[in-house]
């Protein structure tokens, strides 16, 4: 632990309770199960009125704060390029004798699949071909069918995508990770506010930055979940003709849910680590097969046409000043940068957890560069291969988009081996629902534990089966309503969460500066 003030403000487990074996955080473990338990008895009570309302809040925060949710995605891309070129990189997460609990290949697996391997398997199709055939919009007003639409349509996929969605995880991560590690405070979101609260971060302004953090993870987790299972059900349906009904729906979540369990039980080593290692074979069998049996020429192009679109189409893109095409602008961009936000205390404290001993430098090309680099040769391999499909009037994406979750699926159906491929990618999918149940059970386990890494298997069993229980209860009583209302929830979230990590994103470069200057650690030159 570092000689210093702040270690005096917050430790792990401090102002804890210890009750029926639980070892929770008082009073943001009561207080957000009771917010949870209140929105899911609104939900199924009233699920429609829920739903407009709170899809009402997301739209009124996008609508009007759409500048604000730019500025900062803009920034924190170039905040992270920043800090790696900068002498702080060097500085290791742990201290100087800190070395990583995992290699490189597991710590990328992990990264990945709690970031946002389950949305690239859907979006890499649907997206890119939903542009091209101007399903809701085209990115600057391209002509959608025209090759400037193709290009156009990939280039905006890689944004959403691409640097700056991870930019957001890497301030939080690398915030979490730096406060929790190099200043010995706990792992959790309050701590990041040492610096900017002192005092006042173990006081309600620190409760209320864990608990909407909670809240955040838990309903987007739910929703994935809930989303997620009906997306399952049509691409059985499709495949198989098994019956895409509310039983097969609930059945999916109930086995996603008792293997994430099995999972959060062993913990990260023996559930997490090794449930990623397997979604990386998988995906990297599918990709190989995907590029082989396409177009192995179309797919050599597609990397390089793929990056220079994504490269030519960021600065327009990125820019929130005078847009012709608000409604893809807004549609899009604007709730995928809310979305994301939303997301970044679930996928930033995970990163945190399994990054000990990197260096920032080395952090930061793990979770920013090196993504972005993987999901361009994703993209140009199933989005360039649905877009040569769509052009060229093949297979049903030829007629655009009808169905996001069977968008992948078609295809693959063009493909030799439909039922083998098409099954790998079902495998896949609830692979990635279990390593994200797994790490956010951990993530939410930790921050309503007052940062302790190591409380009580039972807390992480509960939190887990309560995101399937909340999945499964709100499908089943308000059906897509109610997950409607908890994603147009969690999505609004947004708004708050940027605010809060401009302010981590200051308190982090504080923090780094200061460490920087300490004796004999870098030079001052």
């Amino acid at each position: 632990m570092r000689d210093n003030d702040d270690a005096l403000v917050l430790s792990p487990g401090q102002d804890n309770t210890q009750i029926l074996g639980l070892d929770f955080h008082n009073p943001v473990f009561p207080l957000s199960a009771l917010a949870i338990l209140a929105f899911i008895l609104y939900a199924l009570v009233y699920p429609d009125a829920a739903n407009t309302q709170l899809t009402a809040a997301r739209g009124w925060s996008i609508e009007h704060f759409d500048w604000l949710f730019m500025i900062a995605g803009n920034l924190f891309v170039l905040l992270c390029l920043a800090l790696i070129v900068l002498p702080v990189g060097r500085i290791r997460l742990g201290g100087d004798q800190a070395r990583p609990e995992y290699s490189t290949i597991s710590w990328f697996a992990m990264l990945f699949a709690a970031g946002m391997g389950i949305g690239l398997m859907f979006w890499s199709v649907a997206e890119p071909v939903a542009y091209y055939t101007d399903w809701y919009g085209t990115p600057l007003n391209a002509s959608a069918g025209t090759p400037e639409g193709a290009r156009a349509a990939m280039g905006a996929t890689m944004f959403h995508w691409g640097l700056h969605p991870w930019a957001i995880y890497a301030v939080v991560g690398l915030s979490l990770a730096f406060f929790a590690y190099n200043r010995g405070l706990p792992l959790t979101l309050r701590s990041a506010f040492t610096p900017l609260l002192g005092d006042r971060a173990r006081g309600w302004a620190g409760h209320l930055i864990d608990i909407t953090a909670v809240l955040a993870t838990i309903f987007g987790l739910a929703t994935s979940l809930g989303f997620g299972a009906s997306q399952a059900a049509g691409g059985l349906n499709y495949l198989f003709d098994v019956p895409n009904t509310l039983g097969t729906q609930i059945a999916i979540i109930v086995g996603v849910t008792v293997v994430a369990l099995f999972s959060v039980w062993r913990g990260i080593d023996g559930g997490v680590k090794l449930f990623s290692n397997i979604n990386m074979v998988i995906a990297f069998a599918l990709l190989a097969f995907v590029v082989i049996t396409g177009s192995t020429l179309l797919f050599l192009n597609g990397l390089w046409d793929t990056t220079l679109a994504y490269v030519s189409h960021v600065v327009p893109l990125s820019n929130w000043i005078g847009r012709d095409d608000t409604t893809w602008y807004h549609g899009w961009t604007v709730f995928y940068w809310a979305w994301w936000i939303s997301w970044s205390p679930f996928v930033g404290m995970f990163i945190a957890r399994v990054s000990r001993g990197r260096t920032v430098r080395e952090f930061l090309t793990a979770v920013l560069v090196v993504p972005t680099l993987v999901t361009i040769v994703w993209m140009s391999a199933f989005g360039g291969t649905a877009l040569a499909q769509s052009a060229a009037g093949v297979g049903e994406l030829a007629n655009g988009i009808s169905d996001v979750s069977l968008a992948m699926f078609q295809m693959l159906e063009q493909l030799p081996l439909t039922t083998l491929t098409s099954s790998l990618a079902i495998l896949l999918v609830l692979i990635f629902f279990v390593t994200s149940s797994d790490s956010g059970s951990l993530v939410i386990d930790s921050i309503t534990a007052g940062g302790k890494t190591d409380a009580p298997r039972s807390q992480r069993v509960f939190w887990a089966t309560l995101e399937g229980v909340i999945a499964g209860i709100l499908l089943y009583g308000g059906g897509d309503a109610a997950l409607g209302a908890l994603q147009a929830g969690a999505v609004a979230t947004g708004l708050p969460f940027t605010l809060i990590l401009l302010m981590m994103a200051f308190s982090l470069v504080k923090g780094l500066h200061e460490e920087q200057r300490r004796p004999g650690l870098l030079p001052t030159a």
